[in-house]
């Protein structure tokens, strides 16, 4: 059995989820998902992918499940210590903790059963099985009226999603301090990157603070906001982001998977050079197709 402890937004929940998923498929073992944390977890949304995805059949971990894999190791705290590298000895075999950021090779020689500690964010762990992928995360309800008009707009013109984040990675400290918030002058390059490749675009606007993005950017080219997504419907966004034609994502799990869920070869994505400022290496976050800037 393998084992994905997941917890975060939903981009992060995705990335948990592939890289498992991934696994479970090339050693040919269950895989289930350990929910436990999301019990008095307040940020976000709570755990959204059974609720957004048309995966076949999520199954989740029990608490007997992960005391027979990992003994004493099970217990939340001795895991919030264990994933520290002092006590990397101490792990066994069977408990997994993400070594460093950047893809790990070693991933898929993991073939015996494993509870995998992590964010994997890479699509060098699932990218063998990108199709299966894309079907697991294809999204479960259509789109109501209004974001069905938005989507066949963006089937109509040549439709960029453009991505603000800010949110908690300007209010939390803590995130603040892990997190680069995306320039104004990052997205003006962006922008110009966008319209010298393509013609007459169309730019689909996404931010958790509109107010500060109509404030501060100024888009001088076709544009439409959308902000009518929120709350429990803010999944909404990915899955229109990921109706446009092309991308200019924020340094956020949540708009990179809205770029990628776009399957069209010919798509081009601008992701910025700068994700984390506490010296994380993403070296392997973004695609090679796409470009940093």
């Amino acid at each position: 059995m393998v084992i994905s402890h997941i917890l975060g937004g939903i981009g992060n929940q995705m990335f948990q989820y592939a890289a498992g998923r991934a696994l479970s498929l090339s050693t040919d073992q269950i895989h289930s998902l350990d929910l436990n944390d999301f019990t008095d977890y307040q940020l976000h949304n709570g755990f959204e992918l059974e609720r957004v995805f048309n995966i076949d059949k999520v199954v989740k971990s029990t608490s007997s499940n992960i005391q027979e894999l990992l003994g004493w190791r099970a217990n939340s705290f001795a895991k919030k210590v264990l994933r520290r590298s002092p006590f990397t000895r101490l792990r066994g075999p069977s408990f997994v903790v993400e070594p460093h950021f950047n893809y790990w090779p070693a991933f898929f020689k993991l073939d015996h059963d494993c509870y995998l500690y992590g964010y994997w964010q890479s699509e060098h762990y699932f990218n063998g099985f990108a199709d299966i992928i894309r079907q697991d995360f294809a999204f479960k309800i259509p789109l109501d009226e209004r974001n069905k008009k938005v989507g066949l707009e963006m089937a109509n013109t040549q439709s960029v999603s453009l991505h603000v984040r800010r949110g908690d990675y300007v209010s939390d400290p803590k995130n603040s301090n892990i997190m680069h918030i995306c320039s104004l002058e990052y997205y003006r390059q962006a922008i110009n990157h966008i319209v010298k490749r393509i013609e007459q675009p169309v730019f689909y606007i996404f931010s958790d603070d509109m107010a500060w993005v109509k404030e501060h950017l100024s888009i001088e080219f076709p544009c439409v906001y959308i902000d009518h997504n929120s709350g429990s419907e803010s999944y909404r966004d990915m899955q229109l982001m990921s109706l446009c034609k092309h991308h200019v994502i924020a340094n956020s799990s949540f708009s990179w998977w809205g770029a990628w869920l776009n399957a069209n070869p010919e798509k081009t994505v601008i992701a910025p050079k700068n994700w984390f400022r506490n010296g994380n290496n993403d070296s392997d976050l973004i695609p090679d197709e796409w470009i940093r800037i």
